[in-house]
């Protein structure tokens, strides 16, 4: 049973950063396994940010391009996200996820996923 456990989150100011955590366990983490970060604002759908695939691939959402990086830790079992310049509308739930198949941002897609960590920026 895979197991994705974010951390990270928190309050913080437009222009500030965070470095979001996911760590990964009950499977072999750098497997066929693709990771992501997804988002989800209250009262909107969740939407993809980043992924990294098994191979390395790397996708970025247009809206984070140039200001959020993918990467992980192989050895950690662990996947990140940096967020630097922040703005208010970044606010969201973010939620780690895994998958054996596909490589897109489709969150519907995705098989696992963590319990999320809050992300809030004020103005």
């Amino acid at each position: 049973q895979v197991q994705l456990v974010e951390s990270g989150g928190g309050a913080v100011q437009a222009g500030g950063s965070l470095r979001l955590s996911c760590a990964a366990s009950g499977y072999t983490y750098s497997s066929s396994y693709h990771m992501a970060w997804f988002r989800q604002a209250p009262g909107k759908e969740r939407e993809g940010v980043a992924v990294i695939a098994n191979d390395g691939q790397i996708t970025v959402a247009y809206f984070v391009k140039g200001r959020f990086t993918i990467s992980k830790d192989n050895a950690q079992n662990t996947l990140y996200l940096q967020m630097n310049s922040l703005k208010p509308e970044d606010s969201a739930m973010y939620y780690c996820a895994a998958t054996q198949g596909t490589r897109s941002l489709i969150a519907r897609l995705w098989n696992y996923w963590g319990q999320g960590t809050q992300v809030t920026v004020s103005s």
